[in-house]
């Protein structure tokens, strides 16, 4: 693991090479999907803030062979300046 964001309710573990993606759902949190992006598979990404970057941000992930974006939002101070960087270290140009 090279570097972990804890979301609202869930996790981002970015990796060597890949990305993990950890939902917890329902209102208890007991039901969990994980889900793991290779890097070589994000297409593009994009972040929206509400103003003040780091504030209320969503953050929107393009993987190959997916019509649709997977939409990530995130909280006040989880980081999403350094979700970015490490986005943009990882992903292939």
């Amino acid at each position: 693991m090279q570097r972990a964001f804890g979301l609202v309710r869930d996790l981002m573990v970015f990796t060597d090479r890949r990305l993990i993606l950890v939902d917890k759902q329902g209102v208890t949190g007991r039901r969990t999907e994980y889900l793991s992006l290779p890097y070589r598979s994000i297409a593009m990404y994009s972040l929206e803030t509400a103003g003040h970057f780091d504030l209320e941000a969503e953050l929107k992930l393009w993987v190959s062979g997916q019509p649709q974006p997977l939409v990530r939002s995130l909280g006040r101070n989880t980081g999403a300046e350094d979700i970015i960087a490490v986005l943009a270290e990882h992903v292939p140009r």
